[in-house]
C-alpha cells in the first residue's frame, strides 16, 4: 500500500511539474499576439501566416524575428515538430482534426468577443507555457489601462455609432466589434437594433438606426471611406452626409487579443477628443 502511495505521488508530481513546451506553433494573429507576450523567446517555434504582416497582425514587427507558417494547415504546422499548438475555434476542422491525430499537444481559444475572454485566453496560455505569472502581470497592465480611459470617458454621453464595411456585412451584439464600443464611449446601433454576431447589412433599415458617427476599419484599405460614400447602404446616411467617419486601425479592431485595447483607446480619442487633451 505505501509503494502504490508513493507511485500515485510520484505521477501527481510529474503531471503537476511538467515540463513547460519547447516548441509552440501559433496558428491564428490572435495567439501570436498572446503566445509573444507570455512565451520565452526559444519557446516560439512559427508564427501564424499572417504574422508578419501589417496589414492584419498588431505585432508584425515583433514578429519579424520568428518563423512563420506557410499557410494555416496542417502540414504547415507539423513540419515545425509543435509540443504545443495554439489554435481557435474558428480554425478549421480538418485541420483540427489531422492535428488531433498526430497526438500533438492543442490549446484551442474558444472565445474572443469579450474582455473577460481575453484575460481568460490569456491565463490559459500562460498557464500551458509555464508562465502563469506572466499572464497575472499582463492582465493587471491591461486592467489599468481599461480603467485609466474609463475614468477618462466617465459621465460622456455614449456617441451612436454603426460599423461600416465594404463587405455585406456588419457587426452586432456578442463581436469584438461590440466589445471595443463598450469601452470607447460607444453605442452600437446595430446591437441596439437586435442584431447578433455578423450579420448582412440591412440596407433599407440604416436610416431608422440613427447613426451619430460611421466607424471603418483601416484593413479595408486606404480608400475605404471614398468607396463608402458611394455604396447605397451609407451613401444617404446623414452622418456619412456630415463626413462623420472615422477610421481604425484594421488590425486593432479586428484584434481577438490585447491589441483591442489599442482600438478602445483609439476610438474613444476620435469620439470623445475633448476628453484626452
Amino acid at each position: 500500500m505505501l509503494q502504490l502511495r508513493c507511485w500515485i505521488f510520484l505521477l501527481l508530481g510529474a503531471a503537476l511539474f511538467a515540463a513547460p513546451p519547447k516548441r509552440v506553433v501559433s496558428q491564428t494573429v490572435g495567439t501570436d499576439e498572446l503566445l509573444l507576450a507570455l512565451a520565452d523567446p526559444s519557446q516560439i517555434a512559427a508564427l501564424s501566416h499572417l504574422a508578419k504582416d501589417p496589414a492584419f497582425s498588431p505585432v508584425a514587427k515583433e514578429a519579424a524575428k520568428y518563423p512563420v507558417l506557410r499557410t494555416s494547415d496542417a502540414e504547415s504546422i507539423l513540419k515545425f515538430h509543435p509540443d504545443l499548438v495554439l489554435i481557435a475555434s474558428y480554425t478549421r476542422a480538418e485541420t483540427k482534426a489531422l492535428l488531433r491525430r498526430t497526438g500533438v499537444k492543442l490549446l484551442v481559444l474558444e472565445k474572443y468577443e469579450s474582455l473577460e475572454d481575453l484575460y481568460a485566453n490569456a491565463r490559459a496560455i500562460g498557464s500551458a507555457l509555464g508562465h502563469a505569472d506572466r499572464a497575472e502581470a499582463a492582465i493587471l497592465t491591461w486592467q489599468q489601462r481599461v480603467a485609466e480611459l474609463q475614468k477618462r470617458l466617465k459621465g460622456t454621453r455614449p456617441v451612436r455609432v454603426l460599423p461600416a464595411s465594404t463587405f455585406p456585412f456588419t457587426a452586432g451584439a456578442d463581436t469584438t466589434f461590440q466589445d471595443v464600443c463598450e469601452h470607447a464611449g460607444a453605442l452600437n446601433v446595430a446591437a441596439e437594433a437586435g442584431l447578433k454576431g455578423h450579420q448582412p447589412t440591412p440596407t433599407e433599415k440604416l436610416l431608422t438606426w440613427n447613426a451619430e458617427v460611421l466607424v471603418a476599419s483601416g484593413e479595408e484599405g486606404a480608400t475605404v471611406i471614398e468607396r463608402l460614400r458611394e455604396m447605397p447602404a451609407y451613401k444617404f446616411l446623414p452622418a456619412m452626409k456630415a463626413g462623420h467617419i472615422v477610421l481604425v486601425s484594421g488590425p486593432c479592431m479586428a484584434s481577438t487579443a490585447q491589441a483591442r485595447l489599442d482600438a478602445y483607446e483609439e476610438l474613444a480619442r476620435a469620439l470623445h477628443p475633448e476628453r484626452f487633451k
